[in-house]
Parts: C-alpha cells; structure tokens; sequence
C-alpha cells in the first residue's frame, strides 16, 4: 500500500488524435505525494498542471482536458487510464503541444511505455479512498454511481448499450476489477469507436482529418469499417478505460465499486466532482481531530495582526511551504457583525479575504521567517463569494502556493464551511525587506 512512480523516464511520440500535430509525450519519475503533474514545455515559461478535477476544462466533447487560466492540455485520459491502471500514485509528464499524441486511440501505448520504465515503490503510504456512502449522477437515461463495496479493490460494472443506435455493437456488460486484474492486457488495448455518421460528424467539426477507418475503430452496420475487433466487447472495454483515466483526477487510489450505464466523460466528471467532495469533507474532519501544526500562539509569532483583526485561530496542515490549511471559528462575539446585517448577521465577505490572506501570509512564512522579508498584499485576482458564512460556521481555508520568487508570491486559496465551497481568490504578495517599527 506504498505510493508508487516510474523507475526511469520514458517518451512516445507521434500525430494528436483530434488535432492531428505532432507532439512529444515524456514521462518522469516524481517524488511522493505530489500526484500526476503535466508540464507544457512548449511554453515561454512552462506551465505545470496539476492532473485533478479542479483543473478540469469544461465543455470539452468526447475528451477529458485540463487547463489553469489561459493554458490547456487536452485528450488526457488515456494517458490517465494507463497511469490509474497501474496503480502509479506520482509522475510529472513532459508535453510540447496542447494535446497528447494520440497513438491508436487506446491506452494501449501509454501502459507498454510505463511498463517499460518500470514501477518504483516509494515510502510514503498509498492515498486511499474507501466509498462509504453511494453517489449517484445521471442525465437522461445515462447513469453511475459509486457504492461501498468489499476488499482493497474497485470493482467497475459497465453496461453499454447502443441497442437502439447500432446492431454491430449493440448491447455488451463487462465487470472489470481493478488493481487486481490485468489492466494492461484486458483493459489498455481497447480502442475509442465512433459510428459511421459520428465519424463524418467528428471529421466535419475539423477533428482527426488525418484518420481513416484503419487508425480508428469505425462501427458500420455489419462491424467495423477496414479494420478488425481487438475483444468481441472492445466497446465496452474502451469505456472503462475512459472511466479509469477520469477516476485519477480525484487524485486518491480509489476503493470499491462503480456502476455504470451508458456513461461518458460528461457523466464521469460529475461523479469525480461528487468524489472529490466527500474526499475534501472527510479530510478537513480528520484535520480537526488532530493536534495543530501552529496554536494561536504559534501564528501570533508569525502574524503582526492582533484583536480585533487577527483572522486565523488555529493552521491544521503545513506541507512544507507549499500547501497550508487553517481554521477560522466564526462567533456572533465578531465586532463586524454589530453593524454587518445585525438583523440576519453575515460575515462580510473582505474579512473573508483577509483572513485567506493571512493564511497565504503564514505559508510563505515557511519560506521568508529566516530570510529578513515580510509578505505585503499585492493584488486579488478571481475573488468570488460562493455562499453567505454566519455565526456559528467554521471556515477551513486551504492555501496552495503557486509561485514563490525572490519578489513576488502568488497563492491560491479556498474557504470552505463543511463540504461547501465559501469563498476563492488568486492573492499576489510583495516580498518587502522587514523594517522594525
């Protein structure tokens, strides 16, 4: 139950299954606890992206994409399915191009590369999450859930059913567990299909003009078109190779069962987003539970604000200085509230930035306490209120530094009350030299 990564690194090149550009994929070996990273080396300054639900990209048909602001890396989840397949917890990959290559449109050439490179067993304990609660989504007649289920496995149930659209694939049920069968053979060589009228639908919006019916598995009325099955079931196969790739943006080894009826990528990110809350929920209790890493007297040494404007009681987490998470208790006794709505009394929503920002104060602390500099607010970018925070709530305000540099520090940062998002915002900091008073 150990993290694992690659051994040595390992590269495939080669057309973009939409686009058609060539593109170089590299992958690396990465250290524990940092997860599935993408870098667009193509960049002035590369853009590093972090392979999770939260960076997913919206509206993107057919395809799972990630992006942070203007930057995209789109059509990941094969390369996600390989990963997640093997049971690879952290690796960072290397992409010159917006789109991975897209090899013969399976995940087939994404395990034989890992595979190749060799799994490396690190010391830190496997991320883990056990579906103790069922979730369900569902749009039209297209369903999945997630269910509890038993031993230290995810058991999938796909139903895929084109009955009523194609008698050459017609209906096909497929049970698949895992981390105990055998991804690369079973799962990794089934093939992303298209209908005879979705492949001239696909190649008309501009998308894979550079496949025939011999690159990709094309369905025509009597089977596929100048090519051949790889399984008798290569549909249903291909589909739970999808789901396993989207599965990894929840960024935790996922444990047991998933049933699914003619779900797609659309379908599969809202599970994972449903996912993604109860990891949050059940992490920030946990942290609650645990002695602080900083009591108040800690920040106190830290922070030059006191009463009535000190925001933090207590930080619960510091990942060294890159991820920090602390607690702001909510009292009708705040000061803000005599005159904010005293009626129908609601935490201004400024305090609710200014204490994200002593938050990102405290984590770049990590970095500036022996260094002679302070933290000065810069800029807030992004800042939305999400929902009203009354007394009583509790704020859980997680910080993440994106970039630190010898002037500037960038943070990004979320307020949650239980499993529900309260506030976000991008803070810059100014890297000043400290002056005593």
């Amino acid at each position: 139950m150990n993290q694992q990564t690659i051994k040595t690194e390992v590269d495939i090149n080669g057309p973009a299954l939409f686009s058609g550009v060539e593109t170089k994929l590299l992958f690396r070996p990465s250290e524990a606890n940092t997860g599935i990273v993408f870098v667009r080396t193509d960049m002035p300054n590369p853009a590093r992206i972090s392979a999770t639900v939260a960076n997913l990209e919206p509206n993107q048909d057919r395809r799972t994409s990630i992006h942070d602001g203007t930057v995209s890396i789109s059509t990941i989840e094969h390369v996600l399915a390989a990963v997640n397949g093997l049971g690879i917890d952290n690796i960072l990959i290397e992409l010159n191009g917006e789109e991975v290559p897209g090899g013969d449109s399976s995940a087939r050439p994404f395990t034989d590369a890992l595979r190749e490179a060799g799994i490396d067993q690190q010391e830190a304990d496997k991320k883990v999450f056990v579906i103790d609660t069922p979730i369900a989504v569902s749009q039209g007649e297209a369903m999945i859930a997630a269910l509890p289920g038993e031993g230290d496995y995810l058991d999938i149930l796909f139903d895929l059913d084109y009955s009523s659209l194609s008698k050459s694939v017609g209906r096909q049920v497929l049970a698949f567990r895992l981390y105990e069968d055998d991804f690369a053979a079973s799962i990794a060589p089934a093939r992303s299909f298209l209908l005879e009228d979705e492949a001239r639908t696909f190649q008309a919006r501009g998308w894979g003009k550079h496949l025939t019916a011999k690159d990709f598995l094309v369905m025509g009325p009597d089977g596929p078109v100048d090519n051949e099955l790889r399984f008798a079931d290569e549909h249903v196969r291909h589909k739970i190779a999808d789901l396993v790739g989207d599965l990894a943006l929840l960024g935790r080894s996922l444990r047991g069962r998933i049933v699914a009826y003619r779900s797609g990528h659309n379908l599969n990110h809202q599970l994972v987003r449903k996912l993604a809350e109860q990891v949050a929920l059940r992490e920030r209790a946990g942290a609650l539970l645990r002695e602080p890493s900083f009591d108040i007297r800690r920040i106190m040494r830290l922070l030059p604000h006191r009463y009535p404007f000190l925001m933090i009681d207590r930080v619960l987490e510091l990942d060294g200085d890159r991820r920090g998470v602390g607690v702001k208790n909510v009292s009708i006794n705040e000061p803000y509230f005599q005159g904010h709505y005293p009626g129908e009394p609601i935490m201004p929503g400024v305090m609710i930035l200014e204490a994200m920002a002593q938050m990102s104060g405290i984590l770049l602390s990590q970095r500036l306490e022996h260094t002679g500099k302070v933290a000065v607010l810069l800029s807030m970018d992004r800042a939305k209120m999400r929902r009203p925070v009354r007394p009583g709530d509790q704020l859980i305000i997680e910080v993440e530094a994106l970039h630190v540099r010898s002037r500037t520090g960038h943070c990004k940062c979320r307020a949650m009350v239980g499993a529900n998002l309260a506030a976000e915002a991008e803070i810059k900091f100014m890297l000043v030299d400290a002056e005593p008073i």
